[in-house]
């Protein structure tokens, strides 16, 4: 009864351990990621600037207008005394003058010409803004593909968390088998000391590797902004994949046509073409300064001495303004030499991040092959492996063997099954890093 019991009460915790954990898929780490992320939130208000200043940037080309209006009054009080007129004293009383004073006016000034540069500024704003966006999709896909490697490492070292409990399992069933035989006189106390010392790595190997799966699970909990103490079943996607191998690095061969849709399709590598083109604007800006510029100003204005009669005086004028630069002190000059050194700058960034790119669609496709080559091997290093464990197991019990074939042979079985886990996540990843070099993770089927 008392037995029953104890298994109820298991059955009733194991239930509400189960019901206590929130699911959490691939997708649904992505989605959180992209919508909590603060750097991301971040560049989104500053995306939301960047748009009104180049909405606004077209206000350079219309005229600033401005009004003001004024009021003042003053009071005079002299007082009286004796004035000459013609040598002729004369007495005046006292005098009390009051005046008051309304006016208001209507200015504007308007840059007709200034050597095309407001045009420049326009669309350097425009682009900025257009780089602005680019950035924020990059940003993204980096989120994305950041997430990815999070959630596959933390698979990863969950499925080699298994591993270790399994190997815990077969040296602590080993040892039983060891002190059997040892008890039948088959063994000696040798075999006992040394499995015993298996089991002991092989508890100290598990405690090991339940903190790195509980470090990795705690990265990415904190990465998508969540409670890193509550408890989360994370659902693998390539568990029936294991048995399968895809074989897609053939799909990824031409790596000239890569290379030409990465161009096409990065969108770090578009932000920089604007910003090269930003620089060819600077240097337009730079040299306007050897043009003159032409400006118009206009004023309308009305004063009186009390509201009624504030228009019977108006005044109304209009002019242009003709400035041509001769001499700056060779500060044009200077400008337009930052600007031109600047512009090449961005040409060798780009430059750069053309050959960065070529160079890791490479790489990447150089590892996705040997990925797939390694995890075929693995597969079959883990079948001869295992066969090779279960003759030395037959051979140790009937007493023909040794203890030492046997444990090696489990040490061979164990690092084969831990090199299958670590090919099968690496290829996953190398999977989604190759279209994140192309530049084709899409954020939309995540938002």
């Amino acid at each position: 009864m008392q037995r029953t019991s104890r298994v109820i009460l298991l059955i009733i915790l194991a239930a509400g351990i189960s019901f206590g954990q929130k699911s959490l898929t691939l997708n649904e780490a992505i989605s959180i990621a992209l919508h909590r992320n603060t750097t991301l939130q971040t560049s989104d208000n500053n995306l939301k600037t960047a748009q009104k200043t180049a909405e606004t940037a077209y206000g350079t080309l219309l005229p600033t207008v401005s009004a003001s209006g004024g009021w003042s009054w003053s009071h005079e009080t002299s007082n009286g005394g004796q004035v000459s007129i013609n040598s002729i004293l004369v007495n005046t009383n006292n005098n009390t003058t009051d005046s008051r004073q309304f006016d208001a006016s209507l200015a504007s000034n308007w840059t007709l010409y200034d050597g095309l540069s407001n045009y420049s500024v326009i669309n350097q704003n425009k682009n900025s803004f257009e780089s602005a966006k680019l950035a924020f999709e990059k940003l993204k896909q980096d989120i994305i593909f950041q997430t990815i490697s999070y959630y596959y490492d933390l698979l990863d070292n969950e499925e080699l968390l298994k591993v270790k409990e399994d190997d815990l399992k077969w040296n602590q069933k080993n040892l039983e088998t060891v002190n059997a035989r040892n008890s039948l006189g088959a063994v000696t106390m040798a075999d006992v000391y040394s499995q015993q010392v298996k089991v002991g790595n092989a508890e100290l190997a598990l405690i090991t590797a339940k903190n790195t799966y509980e470090t990795s699970k705690n990265n990415i909990l904190y990465y998508l902004g969540l409670d890193v103490l509550e408890n989360y079943d994370f659902k693998n996607p390539v568990a029936d994949k294991k048995a399968e191998n895809e074989n897609i690095a053939k799909d990824y061969s031409d790596i000239s046509d890569l290379v030409a849709k990465a161009l096409i399709a990065r969108a770090d590598y578009k932000s920089k073409k604007i910003d090269l083109q930003n620089s060819y604007e600077s240097i337009k800006q730079a040299k306007s300064g050897y043009l003159p510029t032409l400006t118009n100003n206009m004023s309308y204005g009305v004063r009186g001495n009390s509201l009624s009669t504030m228009f019977d005086s108006r005044t109304f004028s209009v002019g242009l303004s003709l400035n041509v630069p001769i001499f700056s002190g060779w500060s044009v000059e200077n400008k337009v030499e930052a600007a031109q050194v600047a512009s090449l700058n961005k040409e060798i960034e780009v430059s750069d991040l053309e050959r960065t790119i070529k160079l890791n669609l490479q790489k990447n496709y150089l590892d996705l092959i040997a990925a797939e080559k390694q995890l075929d091997v693995c597969k079959k290093n883990i079948v001869s492996a295992e066969e090779s464990r279960k003759i030395n197991e037959e051979k140790y019990s009937l007493g023909s063997g040794i203890l030492l074939d046997v444990m090696q042979s489990n040490t061979d079985f164990t690092t084969a099954q831990t090199n299958l886990v670590n090919a099968q996540f690496s290829y996953e990843k190398l999977k989604y890093q190759i279209k994140y070099l192309i530049g084709v993770l899409d954020s939309k089927s995540f938002e």
